[in-house]
């Protein structure tokens, strides 16, 4: 069959994607980039917060009406809202043939048989199961970058996130599968290597007994052709003396850290079931930049938890300033069914979440500017990830740029035309709020 495969969500959502994809390809499936084209549609859909669900549902009903006219011969929904979802979804979208939950994309191939035989089956593997081996993947982004999940689910069980009861408890991917699968990707042409995980830090304590994400990231940085390692969803409380080391020390693992920290509020950050206080997000931050001067820091903030008054998001926007995070991200608190946030009576207006979220942007948008005009007349190493031909400018990324979420260096005097995925040294010129400018220089 035509496989037209749609996937939404997150990075590790992403991962999934890829290893269906390979497991269709190895079917004889054959993918395809255009639904006039498809026989199958495949949606791997996400249900983190309400923009992600109504993505998901949405992207859904476009296919269920290509199913219904005739022009699909199979219509299949994955991942986390199929898993959460599927009573409902098998209810009230009877178009959808086959449901395939988180926890059992292996048996993708075998759904799709089994809706090309007229039949309707829910694929819903325990979520707890152990993370499968080492698995081929058919690598979805430019080429030279890609995605490395460390661990399938999480024991944060923080009060707004569903995550546990869809993705499971964590459980750790044992290190010489995930050894294979750097090397694979190393071999496809990869030079950078993403970490997630729900959580990355907690890496191996499962199944080694400690956590072991710095011998993991030391191993992965033996591997020939990889260049630089990013490591994304680090939960402060298990940033370790020994982490912080083998990043100072470690040349190919970026000067890079994302730290979801979602309060700068000591009564919310309980609320929230978050393990950290204040003192000690202002204690760890202070750490990591004397070790290590140039790292630069993203995190995430939640406006509008359940019971946060003005003088809470007061609280948390001076801490902001206070901080003068590199990166930040601001999310309205979304309510989720089922989570214990969603069931407090204490719920914060629309509005309210909002003006606040607008209140940190702005902010954020000031110590952006000032933090990236403070590397004008540095040089810094970038990769190249495209061209813009009518203004003769390439445009790459920093050690402090992720793909898609981060800003971008647009590259001048460029005397020759390097390919996506070439690495070249660039002294930076001018600066705006989330972008840099600089010059080649070799």
């Amino acid at each position: 069959m035509n496989v037209l495969f749609v996937s939404l969500g997150c990075d590790k959502n992403r991962v999934d994607s890829e290893i269906m994809m390979h497991t269709l390809a190895e079917h004889s499936h054959k993918l395809v980039d255009e639904l006039s084209e498809a026989d199958v549609v495949v949606v791997n859909t996400c249900c983190f917060i309400d923009d992600a669900k109504e993505e998901s549902i949405n992207e859904i009903l476009l296919y269920a009406e290509e199913r219904l006219n005739g022009n699909l011969k199979a219509l299949i929904a994955c991942g986390c809202l199929a898993q959460r979802y599927a009573d409902d979804i098998r209810r009230e979208i009877p178009e959808v043939d086959e449901i395939v939950g988180s926890s059992a994309i292996d048996k993708i191939a075998e759904a799709i048989d089994n809706a090309l035989q007229g039949n309707k089956r829910n694929y819903l593997d325990d979520i707890n199961k152990r993370p499968a081996g080492f698995r081929k993947r058919i690598v979805s982004t430019v080429g030279y970058y890609s995605y490395l999940k460390i661990a399938e689910g999480c024991n944060k069980n923080c009060s707004y996130c569903i995550i546990p009861k869809v993705r499971g408890k964590y459980r750790s991917i044992p290190m010489e599968d995930l050894i294979k699968e750097a090397e694979f990707l190393a071999d496809s042409g990869v030079t950078e290597l993403i970490i997630v995980a729900q959580e990355t830090t907690l890496y191996g304590v499962d199944i080694y007994g400690k956590k072991v994400l710095p011998q993991l990231l030391d191993k992965i940085s033996e591997i020939d052709g990889i260049k630089w390692i990013r490591l994304l969803y680090c939960y402060p409380e298990e940033i370790t003396d020994e982490l912080i080391s083998t990043i100072k020390n470690n040349d190919k693992i970026l000067k890079y850290l994302d730290i979801p920290i979602q309060s700068g509020c000591d009564h919310i950050l309980r609320k929230m079931g978050r393990r950290t206080s204040k003192k000690e997000l202002v204690l760890l931050m202070k750490k990591l930049r004397d070790e290590i001067p140039e790292i630069c820091i993203r995190t995430t903030f939640i406006t509008g938890f359940p019971g946060e008054t003005t003088n809470d998001a007061n609280e948390t926007f001076k801490f902001i300033s206070d901080m003068e995070f590199d990166r930040l991200g601001v999310f309205c608190y979304s309510r989720e069914e089922g989570t214990r946030a969603g069931m407090m009576e204490d719920q914060v207006s629309d509005r309210a979440k909002k003006i606040r979220r607008s209140r940190i942007m702005k902010k954020q948008s000031e110590i952006s500017l000032n933090k990236n005009k403070a590397l004008i007349g540095k040089t810094l190493q970038a990769v190249i990830e495209g061209y813009i031909p009518e203004e003769d400018i390439y445009i790459g990324r920093t050690y402090r740029d992720t793909p898609d979420v981060d800003g971008y260096v647009f590259v001048n005097g460029i005397d020759f035309s390097p390919i996506s995925g070439t690495y070249i040294d660039v002294k930076i010129t001018d600066a705006s709020e989330y972008d840099l400018i600089g010059d080649y220089t070799g």
